[in-house]
């Protein structure tokens, strides 16, 4: 695309043609306050006014978010007009919001307060009446509080953009106006697949994901015996919340902060990982040899799940019945583990540490109670372990590495550790798949054809005579596509892994924000890598191991020898797998 020469405060830049005035002035380092835009680009409404700069050829001031550059247009930023007029745009926010910032979980993450601070903003500046709140915290997932929103869309936009759902919308007109699910119903009342990506791109503490902390804290004073996992993608996060660079890998650190926050075991859910692989693909050859439905479609991600619920009730005999690898992992704690250590299943408490959100939502199903308990007792997010890290005192980036617990339960393999990156999943199936048709393990062990971050990904390989066609997807925007044929009979396909969030689990909606303003020392294109920084830290821990297919786990194999018999036995079927129903959401 050509160029054009503008200035900016008198100085003369030469910038893509295209652009907004807002993109214009970051290439060239300034930063124009903003909310709409900020960051990741999901809604360019120039609705807040926060970022209003003088343009020559624009009749007065005018949002630099939705505002093209052109050839010898001059910016003016700092003038006193712009500045007077983005820092009362502040003021007339924060007269709306409820400025409870010491009870905001968002605190120190905040936009609102970030631009606030940059434009001079004041308290207090307007008084009068308020918009009228919803506060909704009847999700067990999803906390939304209205007087906290600044209207910018952001939520909106992702949800449209990841899932091509129209969940969250503008209610009402004028001073009413709010941003919620239709006719302003609670988040369990509509068909929201619970995945946070709203939450990931809220600039204020309107959307939180339900905190668990309290759950926890009421078990460790129960006396319970409290035990804790962690999902893959949690250490390619975690070290964010105290200041280490995106895509840090922080295994044994994090271990670390567990064992000091008193958990009496601390286990790697890349062990229920290995597990879920060895459990999917015999179920997949089982499908295939038996002439069963196809293609099947994994069953890892919970937002994935209640989409699929929602959407394609019609298409559920094709999910896989295996429940995701956190919820197997709490099965065998409860109903095996338990007994090998002589604590009653009913004193045990699971905690999952999930990149996730729709995971809240998943350990509550009735279908995820074995034998009268809940697998899981309680989840929380990476963001949630940061607070409870933060909130116990200790340094975490002066923690030395340790491992974690490997007595009959722990050891997990390379496979399992990139469950948490999209293709993943379908990369740790192929490399038992390979084995079990052939015999031999395959050479190279990984299969980069699944890798990266297409929407959809297809390939195909040739396994002992056997071809097999895969597909992978991420985001419901893009598994609809897969859906779609599959629903007209079109399907091409034999497996097909989706994950419900862009990216995967290293994208979650309980990650930690990735916000430009408030990483100083990454790179410029941080917004455009970080998902593949963090994907990386998870193929790079899949390197360093010394196996790298789940069927090798040695105490996976003693599970099997030992209490579950073989894959896909009737016990396995009791404990490790489960069913779906479809779902007509509330008023429908």
């Amino acid at each position: 695309m050509a160029n054009v020469n503008i200035k900016i405060e008198g100085i003369p830049y030469e910038v893509e043609a295209g652009m907004t005035i807002l993109e214009a002035a970051r290439a060239c380092g300034y930063e124009i306050p903003s909310l709409c835009a900020f960051n990741h680009g999901e809604c360019n409404r120039g609705s807040c006014r926060v970022c209003l700069v003088e343009a020559t050829g624009a009749r007065g001031l005018v949002a630099s978010c939705v505002y093209p550059v052109n050839e010898g247009m001059e910016i003016t930023i700092s003038s006193p007009k712009a500045t007077a007029a983005r820092r009362a745009s502040v003021e007339l926010l924060l007269s709306n919001h409820s400025m409870k910032c010491q009870q905001c979980d968002k605190n120190e993450k905040c936009e609102l307060l970030h631009v606030a601070r940059l434009t001079g903003a004041r308290e207090d500046m307007f008084e009068g009446s308020q918009t009228p709140v919803t506060y909704d915290d009847l999700s067990p997932s999803i906390v939304r509080d209205t007087s906290k929103c600044v209207l910018c869309g952001r939520c909106v936009a992702r949800c449209a953009n990841a899932h091509g759902n129209g969940i969250l919308g503008f209610e009402n007109r004028g001073f009413r106006t709010i941003v919620g699910p239709a006719e302003n119903r609670s988040f369990v009342d509509s068909p929201c697949i619970m995945c946070g990506q709203c939450v990931s791109v809220c600039p204020t503490g309107a959307l939180m994901e339900k905190s668990e902390i309290s759950k926890v804290d009421d078990a460790f004073r129960a006396g319970k015996y409290v035990v804790v996992q962690t999902a893959p993608a949690v250490r390619a996060a975690l070290g964010e919340e105290f200041g280490m660079k995106i895509g840090t890998p922080v295994t044994g650190k994090m271990v670390a902060a567990l064992r000091r926050l008193g958990f009496k075991k601390v286990f790697d859910t890349d062990y229920g990982a290995d597990l879920t692989i060895m459990e999917e693909a015999t179920e997949l050859l089982g499908r295939i040899k038996n002439g069963g439905e196809l293609p099947m479609i994994t069953s890892c991600s919970p937002g994935w799940i209640n989409y699929a619920e929602y959407y394609y009730g019609d298409c559920l005999g094709h999910l896989s019945s295996c429940k995701s690898p956190h919820e197997m992992q709490g099965a065998i704690l409860k109903h095996f583990y338990a007994e090998k250590i002589g604590v009653d299943p009913e004193d045990m408490f699971v905690v999952s540490i999930m990149p996730c959100t729709a995971k809240k939502f998943e350990k509550e199903r009735e279908q995820l109670v074995t034998r009268g308990l809940k697998d899981v007792d309680a989840v929380l997010t990476t963001r949630e372990l940061g607070r409870l890290i933060k909130r116990s005192g200790i340094q975490f980036t002066r923690l030395p590495d340790e491992d974690f617990d490997r007595d009959i339960m722990g050891d997990y393999t390379g496979a399992g550790v990139i469950f948490g990156v999209t293709g993943g999943v379908m990369e740790a199936a192929l490399r038992t798949a390979a084995f079990v048709l052939t015999g031999k393990e395959h050479e190279g062990v990984k299969f980069e054809e699944v890798r990266g971050f297409e929407g959809v990904k297809e390939a195909s390989f040739d396994l002992n005579g056997m071809t097999l066609n895969v597909a992978v997807a991420h985001g419901m925007k893009n598994a609809r596509v897969l859906l779609d044929d599959i629903r007209a009979g079109k399907s091409k396909y034999h497996f097909i892994e989706i994950m419900g969030c862009p990216g995967g689990c290293i994208n979650g909606g309980g990650q930690p924000y990735v916000r430009e303003c408030f990483l100083p020392d990454e790179e410029p294109d941080i917004m455009d890598t970080y998902k593949a920084k963090r994907a990386q830290a998870l193929y790079s821990e899949d390197e360093r191991q010394t196996l790298r297919q789940s069927h090798n786990n040695p105490q996976i194999k003693a599970l099997y020898k030992e209490f579950l018999g073989e894959p896909n036995s009737h016990l396995a079927h009791e404990l490790l797998h489960t069913s779906y129903a479809a779902r007509v959401p509330f008023g429908k």
